[in-house]
């Protein structure tokens, strides 16, 4: 391992056992910052009422940690948005943000609106589709911002247990993770292996610097967040904390694959030399006797740092970057 590595990996690896909410309440009243919890949502109506509940009676009404929690929904087809807004979240539907910027589908879509609607110093962002959620998540992706204002951007590392037929498989998730995020990262950004789980969904930063990189659509947009924010504030201020545990539903192998041809959309445009001439995953499935090609398109768009957005300038005092909050 390289010395730059393990040296990250101790000073910046924490865990979320090590903080408590009545602690950092006390620090986010002396430093005077609030905080914004956003989940975005597409068809998740099993799951997002529970993890919206937890969070509000936990860190809303037992401890006011939070003081907004947000669900971005993103035209979901079930009751997400009624049972979210039942558990206590306030809803927004990603269409009505930024009308006049046109919609672009996907995860990344989601998230950089909730810069919008949102107003918190911290911001947390969360996976809807989280089964048996432990609320102290957000307690563990607080805790570096909250106590070391030299930590700008968190992320969460698990344990991913697989279902399979056999059983419960204790850490078998993660496959794009190991067979595609992580042979990137060692390949062209060495800098970033260090992170357990770079794709995770669970991750927190401060706004100052989310507002000034792009969000990348679709399933690029953690891996594009991970790389655009330490080449804007440096690898030192990028910190992972152990989680524990996250439980939830995984994909078919064509889905994954899809998935990773997203991710490798969104390294590939991070590498500013290199000619991308295709965006187009061919996969194949059996029909009776024949074998039939299905064409995707994995591309990615991006859309720009929330801050030079004019609407959110014009909502935020028109500040320039680095600017006084």
């Amino acid at each position: 391992m390289r010395t730059e590595i393990a040296h990250w990996l101790a000073r910046r690896t924490y865990r979320a056992s090590s903080y408590t909410a009545s602690c950092l309440l006390e620090a986010k009243r002396r430093d005077g910052c609030t905080i914004s919890v956003v989940l975005p949502a597409l068809d998740e109506e099993a799951t997002v009422g529970a993890i919206v509940e937890a969070i509000r009676c936990a860190f809303v009404e037992r401890i006011p940690l939070v003081d907004e929690l947000v669900v971005v929904d993103s035209g979901s087809t079930d009751r997400t948005a009624s049972v979210a807004a039942a558990a206590g979240a306030r809803v927004v539907h990603v269409d009505d943000v930024l009308p006049a910027h046109g919609h672009v589908p996907g995860k990344g879509e989601a998230l950089w609106k909730s810069l919008f609607v949102t107003h918190g110093d911290l911001v947390v962002f969360l996976d809807s589709d989280v089964h048996a959620f432990d609320p102290h998540f957000v307690v563990g992706l607080l805790g570096p911002l909250v106590t070391d204002p030299s930590v700008g951007y968190v992320k969460g590392l698990y344990d991913r247990p697989l279902a399979t037929t056999e059983g419960l498989v204790p850490t078998g998730g993660g496959r794009v993770t190991e067979l595609t995020a992580r042979p990137l990262l060692g390949a062209l950004w060495p800098h970033l292996s260090g992170f357990v789980q770079p794709l995770s969904g669970e991750y927190a930063g401060r706004r100052l610097l989310l507002e000034q990189v792009p969000f990348v659509s679709h399933y690029g947009v953690e891996l594009g967040l991970l790389i655009d924010l330490a080449e804007l504030a440096g690898i030192d201020a990028l910190a992972q904390v152990d989680l524990g545990t996250r439980r939830h539903g995984h994909q078919s192998d064509a889905a994954l694959g899809r998935m990773a041809g997203q991710i490798l959309q969104t390294a590939l445009a991070r590498c500013h030399s290199l000619l991308v001439p295709g965006d187009e995953l061919v996969q194949f499935v059996r029909d009776g006797a024949d074998v039939e090609a299905v064409a995707w398109d994995v591309g990615v768009i991006q859309r720009p740092p929330m801050c030079t957005v004019p609407e959110y300038r014009a909502l935020r005092g028109s500040r320039t970057p680095g600017g006084p909050r």
